[in-house]
């Protein structure tokens, strides 16, 4: 089974904020799109859900990752929309 997660993040680079240098966990996280798709199996539930998500933040990156909930591992990830001017 796949588990399908869409994650937006409002820049398109590592960003830091109040800083000199870029620490660990500097562009590792997104911020997440509702809670996860576990079980999903229609992709156009997929694109609804990243349809929502370019709507609410039309600056934001949107990414989808696809996780293996049996040996609990991410299997793909991407970017599904990026805003206009990158």
């Amino acid at each position: 089974m796949l588990c399908l997660c869409c994650g937006c993040v409002q820049h398109g680079f590592v960003y830091r904020e109040h800083r000199k240098s870029p620490g660990y966990y500097d562009g590792r996280y997104w911020t997440m799109w509702k809670l996860p798709m576990f079980g999903c199996t229609d992709a156009t539930q997929v694109l609804n859900e990243v349809q929502e998500a370019k709507k609410a933040y039309p600056q934001a990156w949107v990414r989808i990752i696809g996780f293996d909930n049996v040996r609990q591992v991410q299997c793909i990830s991407f970017i599904a929309y990026k805003p206009e001017g990158y």
